[in-house]
């Protein structure tokens, strides 16, 4: 029994923690991560244990969908204490590195006028000793730059926060993400490992390739019962859809929100992975679904729909190399995704707008990403325009069509695309429900709600296609599909404005005879 070949079963899942929180971009980074930690996530359990029964109310509360309550059961009030007080023991370092950073953006406010910034360096909080640079820029208004490659070294990033979860999908929805930690359950197996841990790149390799229990115990260092716990979530039979791979042509196949798999037979690429585990539901393509490898994942922006860390855990081993955006280099709000991804065992290629990326038979090249991230100063997005088999796909993500003349650009230098997918959430969350905790200035409800996480409505969208000259022209990244909801907590109806904005966006394509669709759960092309 001891060489007996398993497969890990479809419908088990990952969940990535941090603190036990789940990990998205803005808690592993190391200084937003902090910033989220100091100020959102220990003010929030200070909450909860103030009035448990009122977050578990609001938690299901349809009208309060997203919102940031803990979805905990009032009886288990004790554990979420304990997890309290764990944090603010033993990440005492990085609270004091996000109270230094608050006390560094005030200091810059009450003393830089102008003026020579060397004399506030002996004034900084100590933890911000050798990470920070204060520079003006040329509106003479003073920032502090931090060099996040050293913050990286220092005591403010530990992967002794890190460990996963692995269970079975059961297809309730899970508790949202960005509020309610995720406390141990007997049935979870509980992996307090980092997430570059090889053993989880051996673990995933198992949808793929069948290996002994014996071996993944090794690799994971489990006792008796957590080796158990596995093995009933193994199989002798592999679970691989047989037309996972293609033998001519081109394909591609919408796995749902914004993520497609475009397809050769010589090669594959991923944008977003998002990826369901259900292979039960018949309406959907999943981890089953996925080529056995994967030559380049294409990651569009920062946001936690997009960068899913339980995608992208199950992909370690199986994939050439992601593919980023360049970042602003020590802008607040602006975390270099490459850093983060390379601090967790990916291998990352960083472009920059228009840079190329080879793979076998096409390339990709990183294009301009205008608007959504609630005017904050981003750089670390890009859409991409990817060539494979004869065809121009544009992959536009959550980019807003403000500027069209942007996309006039784009087909000068890369001509005019045969498909173009565009994301049409046009009534986003406001800046507070995503950067709260970044921000060292509160800003008034209307400030927030006026800037918003928002993408291309009916007007902007015709516009973009205007300037591109598509052929035919596709809205994704809408957050619809029933398994995205423990991220996305969206809520659509037929009246909701995002809705009726593409209907009408589906209108002017019919019109003017551009072949066009609203994507939901799943679809495929082919040529």
């Amino acid at each position: 029994m001891t060489d007996e070949q398993f497969f890990l079963r479809s419908k088990v899942i990952i969940e990535p923690l941090v603190d036990r929180f789940i990990a998205q971009p803005h808690t592993v980074a190391p200084v937003q991560a902090s910033m989220n930690l100091a100020f959102l996530h220990v003010p929030l359990l200070e909450s909860y244990l103030q009035s448990p029964q009122v977050h578990v109310a609001a938690s299901n509360n349809p009208e309060l969908r997203g919102g940031y309550f803990i979805n905990i059961p009032e009886e288990r009030a004790e554990e979420v204490r304990d997890l309290l007080a764990t944090i603010k023991r033993d990440r005492a370092d990085m609270l004091r590195f996000a109270e230094a950073i608050a006390a560094g953006q005030e200091l810059l406010r009450a003393n830089a006028t102008g003026f020579d910034l060397t004399p506030l360096y002996p004034k900084l909080p100590p933890e911000l000793g050798g990470l920070v640079e204060l520079a003006y820029d040329t509106d003479n208004q003073a920032q502090m730059r931090f060099m996040e490659p050293l913050v990286y070294k220092s005591d403010a990033y530990t992967e002794a926060r890190q460990s996963v979860q692995l269970s079975f999908e059961t297809g309730i929805e899970r508790p949202f993400i960005l509020s309610t930690p995720r406390l141990t359950s007997p049935d979870v197996l509980e992996l307090d490992i980092p997430f570059r841990h090889e053993g989880l790149a051996e673990l995933f390799k198992t949808r793929v390739r069948p290996t002994t229990l014996n071996h993944l115990r090794d690799v994971l260092g489990l006792d008796d019962v957590q080796a158990k716990r596995l093995s009933g979530m193994l199989s002798t039979k592999p679970s691989l859809a047989p037309d996972r791979h293609i033998e001519a042509g081109g394909r591609i196949r919408y796995f749902g929100h914004a993520c497609l798999v475009l397809q050769t037979p010589q090669a594959a690429i991923v944008t977003d992975p998002f990826i369901s585990a259900d292979s039960t539901a018949g309406d959907r393509y999943t981890l089953d679904d996925l080529p056995d490898f994967i030559d380049l994942v294409l990651i569009t922006h920062g946001h936690q729909d997009h960068i899913v860390f339980e995608t992208l855990l199950q992909l370690q081993g199986r994939i050439g190399a992601i593919v980023v955006p360049r970042y602003s280099r020590g802008n607040l709000a602006d975390p270099s995704i490459a850093l983060m991804l390379k601090n967790q065992g990916f291998p990352v290629i960083e472009v920059d707008d228009f840079d190329e990326v080879e793979f076998p038979g096409g390339k990709v090249t990183a294009t301009p990403f205008l608007g959504e991230h609630c005017d904050l100063d981003i750089r670390a997005k890009s859409t991409y325009w990817a060539e494979l088999a004869g065809k121009k796909i544009f992959i536009g993500a959550d980019s807003s069509g403000i500027d069209p003349l942007l996309y006039r650009y784009v087909k000068g230098h890369l001509g005019k695309a045969d498909y173009a997918f565009l994301g049409m959430e046009c009534d986003g969350a406001p800046l507070t429900w995503l950067y709260q905790a970044l921000l060292t200035i509160p800003v008034t409800k209307k400030m927030s709600n006026s800037r918003k996480l928002s993408g291309s409505n009916a007007e902007q969208a015709a516009a973009i296609m205007t300037e591109l000259g598509a052929s035919e022209a596709y809205v994704y990244a809408m957050g619809e599909e029933d398994w995205l909801g423990h991220v996305m907590a969206t809520t659509y109806t037929e009246d909701t404005y995002q809705i009726k904005q593409i209907e009408e966006f589906m209108t002017w394509c019919a019109d003017r005879d551009i072949k066009a669709g609203h994507l939901f759960k799943q679809q495929e092309w082919r040529w």
